[in-house]
């Protein structure tokens, strides 16, 4: 078989894989309002903490379970949220891949998926506290298009990838404060860079910190 009839023949395999995820989960474990999407928790695989850190720790290893989270180009991003009842428990919610189609083929290495607006837990009223994605392959930190201002949805925005290595973002989004960007080593996050102005947020431009790495 020719080289490119076989990368369209295991593309093919791949988004088979995923969208049958999708169809078991469409409408049930996460789905589309309009524009927007939401997302059903609490998911299983994480269990539940008072500690919002020992919830993110979690988080990768749960995602790469999923079809194609570690696919490479033939990969497939998930968002979801980390979201409380008001009971000081944090939860986190099933992953969606719902998002803007990206093609498999070539060097194009961005994917997407949409950052949930809601959560939906039956016990009673959400309240979310952060999004986070992966990325499929590795190594990938955040791009720029996660530090955009028009992007932030909530407080913090959680993103890892393949290898597990996760990063974390605090936009204080519509205040003079810089956004902080963080990476989790050994338990603890370091500082690795700012978002000193207001424009640098606009355009997701990060400063690194001497001695953030």
């Amino acid at each position: 078989m020719p080289l490119r009839r076989l990368m369209v023949f295991v593309a093919l395999l791949a988004c088979a894989s995923g969208d049958e995820y999708t169809r078991r989960g469409a409408d049930t474990l996460f789905g589309r309002r309009g524009a927007h999407v939401w997302v059903r928790g609490p998911w299983l695989e994480v269990e539940p903490s008072r500690d919002v850190d020992q919830v993110i720790d979690q988080l990768c290893p749960a995602i790469m379970k999923l079809p194609r989270a570690t696919a490479g180009h033939y990969g497939q991003e998930y968002c979801g949220a980390i979201y409380t009842l008001g009971d000081g428990v944090y939860y986190a919610s099933h992953g969606s891949p719902l998002g803007k189609t990206t093609g498999v083929i070539g060097a194009e290495k961005r994917k997407s998926c949409i950052p949930p607006s809601s959560v939906v837990d039956s016990r009673g009223r959400t309240v979310t506290l952060a999004d986070y994605h992966s990325h499929p392959w590795s190594p990938s930190p955040m791009s720029v298009f996660d530090f955009q201002n028009r992007t932030q949805v909530w407080l913090i925005r959680i993103q890892f990838d393949v290898a597990c290595t996760v990063m974390k973002y605090v936009p204080h989004k519509n205040t003079p404060r810089p956004g902080e960007v963080y990476v989790r080593r050994e338990r603890h996050w370091r500082l690795v860079g700012l978002l000193e102005s207001e424009r640098d947020k606009e355009l997701g431009i990060v400063t690194p910190v001497e001695g953030g790495t």
